[in-house]
């Protein structure tokens, strides 16, 4: 076994470890923690494979900006000491059937894809090239995706932060003393 192999499952393991504490912990503000392990960990990945630019893009943007944005986010809008509420049992077990059936879905569409070399590439991979792609609009370019990946990330925290305004601020009505008509009498 060599070196490679032993920080592949290592990067692996802490990947699929990371993952379960993610989604399993109760306290919101580990599960983001647990999820920048499982973001640094994939970026070791592209670095053994070397996809440099792509471990830089994964550890800046996705470890570093969003999960910086999610932590400020979690701040902001709930308390730290807080714990998520435990699903129902039946919604666990839909929530089980549906994880599985994605997993099944997505392993019939890897083994049924033909995965064959290419012959020669049809753009040389360098900076210029992955650059140009990212900001084009034409047929190989990445722009709009990642412009409505974007807008979809603003929306899902806009919603996020406003339901989570929304609930303190029900939760400071109902902790004021109501007006009770006896209680004005006596002063």
């Amino acid at each position: 076994m060599t070196l490679n192999d032993i920080m592949f499952y290592l990067f692996a393991g802490s990947i699929l470890t990371f993952s379960l504490l993610t989604v399993t912990s109760r306290r919101i503000l580990r599960s983001a923690v647990y999820l920048l392990f499982v973001l640094v960990s994939t970026a070791g990945i592209y670095f053994m494979l070397n996809y440099n630019f792509l471990a830089a893009v994964q550890l800046t943007v996705y470890a570093g900006g969003i999960i910086v944005l999610i932590i400020f986010s979690i701040l902001l809008t709930s308390h730290v000491s807080e714990k998520a509420v435990v699903a129902p049992v039946k919604q666990q077990i839909f929530s089980a059937l549906a994880v599985a059936a994605g997993a099944v879905l997505t392993i019939m569409t890897i083994f049924k894809f033909a995965f064959t070399p290419a012959a020669s590439p049809a753009v040389e991979a360098n900076i210029q090239n992955v650059g140009r792609a990212l900001v084009s609009y034409n047929r190989d370019g990445f722009a709009l995706p990642f412009e409505v990946i974007s807008i979809l990330l603003l929306a899902a925290m806009v919603g996020a932060i406003v339901l989570a305004k929304k609930e303190k601020h029900l939760e400071i009505t109902d902790n004021q003393p109501k007006n009770n008509p006896d209680n004005s009498s006596k002063s």
